[in-house]
């Protein structure tokens, strides 16, 4: 059997270090919710994991919804505050943009390009001012399925995320319920 190419050994390294820092994201998120610590500051680690493994530059956004079944910005710690201001309080809709409509439909929602995508029709001045074209959202979902926000991610570029991205966020996003739950149950008791 030939040794592995030095390709191949890239690659293997690459998906070890993004399964290492994974792994060490979830133990500090499991840390970070026994020590109290507020949800923004959770969601927060969990928004720059998303953006430091991606394959490019994106800036990751989590939403949660809040009593009113609206979403609400939860962590986006790269993202203008005017940006977010703009759309705080987007009902959930499978007809508009990304993360409603993930928050909707508890789908992947796939916006590979804002002009080309009719759900950002009455919205995609926003994040073209900011030099996004496109973006994805993954559904927040607990246990029961129930949704609870939405994780997204805005690219610089017209393309889809990778399977490694898309493994990251699932990761993340299971990192992100267990977070509201957690602080949810806290405020409950």
């Amino acid at each position: 059997m030939p040794p592995p190419s030095a390709s191949m050994q890239a690659t293997a390294a690459a998906a070890a270090q993004r399964a290492a820092v994974l792994q060490s994201a979830q133990q500090r998120n499991f840390d970070m919710i026994a020590g109290g610590e507020p949800l923004r500051g959770l969601l927060s680690h969990l928004a720059t994991t998303a953006e430091a493994l991606a394959d490019s530059a994106t800036v990751a956004s989590i939403l949660v919804l809040d009593g009113d079944g609206l979403l609400r910005n939860g962590a986006s710690p790269n993202l203008p505050a005017d940006y977010l201001d703009r759309i705080d309080r987007l009902k959930p809709d499978a007809r508009v943009g990304t993360c409603a409509a993930a928050a909707a439909t508890g789908e992947i929602v796939l916006t590979p390009s804002f002009y080309d995508d009719q759900r950002w029709a009455e919205l995609r001045h926003l994040p073209l001012a900011l030099g996004f074209l496109g973006a994805w959202s993954m559904p927040i979902k607990n246990a029961q399925g129930r949704v609870l926000g939405t994780f997204g991610t805005y690219f610089r570029e017209h393309r889809e995320p990778t399977a490694e991205e898309r493994e990251a966020v699932r990761v993340l996003a299971a990192c992100a319920a267990r977070a509201i739950e957690a602080r949810a149950n806290a405020v409950a008791a």
